[in-house]
């Protein structure tokens, strides 16, 4: 080997060796989450998925649940916990939680649908629109459990609700009236009703897969968001997206679903401690992610992002335009299964009386 070649392959080899270095040294977006504890001893693993990122309070309930569950069982049961889409986009997840791939998801309301039909009642433009209505819908309990059994004939169960906020559009340009919205290229999710609300509305959204939204975005793909300030803020949307419009027409929720054969494979004080764990920590993270969204908005604010608001008239036209999403969607989510144990003929219709809802 010649002198120069045998150079060349001293510099190749360093050059692979720093980089592969540099590699191992750089940090996993999860290591400022990973538990206090050595789950390695384990009885019970349980894969949970979600798309977001920990820092909103709505994802970070999986964190919560993991630790929590994890002392309440005595270290019986790990929640490997795989938020930051991890595991890919919500749909493609969804399949693998019902084949038994996974155990668990933090799965959006939006999303929820594509297995769950009947989760689509709090998609609903203007029903369940606020923090405070939400609490009122949990809080009726034959409702609320209809409405977690929506997966139910699929071999997922739901078990609880966190959320991530007012549903609104984050814009690279200033969105005030309808006609404005209708220019903009709005990125919505692979969700029936979304898609029917956006139709209704009379705009042309693009149905695309969360992890795909950074680079759409930049790209000028797309030019608005569905979404939350939560949401938008925290996940840096609003670097590219400099306006937010509070529309305000629905909450924006994580369905705590997970596969019931793994789950009733468990344990009966195990099932016991698991669902108390995820009830106990579904509610305080509510708490929180009222808060949350508060906080959020002033930092957005702070940061040069401008906040409108439709007027009242625009409003009540989105509202009465969205009540045909309700009437077309109304079957799918009336549709009762044989292992439904409330069975109503017009479940739709309880929860619009319930709520309040009227045009």
């Amino acid at each position: 080997m010649t002198a120069r070649r045998l150079l060349f392959v001293v510099l190749f080899c360093i050059f692979s060796l720093g980089t592969i270095v540099s590699a191992a040294e750089q940090k996993s977006p999860m290591d400022a989450w990973k538990p206090s504890f050595d789950p390695s001893g384990a009885k019970y693993r349980c894969i949970v998925s979600n798309v977001s990122h920990p820092v909103i309070k709505g994802v970070y309930a999986g964190i919560a649940m993991r630790d929590e569950l994890w002392k309440r069982s005595k270290g019986q049961i790990y929640i490997d916990y795989k938020p930051l889409s991890q595991l890919g986009g919500e749909v493609e997840v969804l399949n693998q939680l019902q084949m038994g791939a996974i155990q668990g998801m933090g799965v959006s309301s939006v999303a929820s649908t594509n297995l769950g039909p009947r989760f689509g009642v709090v998609n609903l433009p203007y029903l369940i629109d606020s923090f405070d209505k939400l609490d009122q819908f949990i809080a009726n309990k034959k409702l609320f459990d209809h409405f977690l059994m929506a997966m139910d004939h699929q071999g997922i169960m739901g078990l609880d609700i966190t959320g991530y906020g007012n549903y609104g559009w984050a814009t690279t340009v200033p969105v005030k009236t309808i006609a404005d919205a209708k220019s903009v290229k709005f990125r919505i999710a692979e969700a029936a009703v979304n898609q029917l609300n956006y139709k209704q509305w009379g705009f042309n959204p693009v149905v695309m897969p969360w992890p795909d939204v950074p680079v759409a975005l930049k790209q000028g793909v797309i030019t608005g968001l569905d979404h939350t300030p939560t949401v938008c803020n925290i996940t840096k949307k609003f670097e590219v997206a400099k306006y937010f419009t509070e529309v305000n027409y629905a909450q924006g929720l994580f369905i705590w679903i997970f596969n019931k054969a793994w789950f009733e494979n468990l344990p009966a004080d195990l099932q016991t401690t698991f669902k108390e764990v995820v009830h106990d920590v579904c509610a305080q993270i509510r708490v929180e992610s009222r808060q949350q969204e508060i906080e959020q908005i002033k930092n957005a604010k702070e940061n040069g992002i401008q906040f409108f608001t439709l007027s009242d008239k625009e409003t009540d036209l989105l509202r009465k335009q969205g009540n045909a999403t309700h009437e077309i969607y109304r079957d799918e989510i009336n549709k009762n299964y044989p292992d439904d144990t409330y069975k109503p003929e017009n479940y739709l219709k309880e929860v619009q009386t319930f709520l309040g809802y009227q045009l």
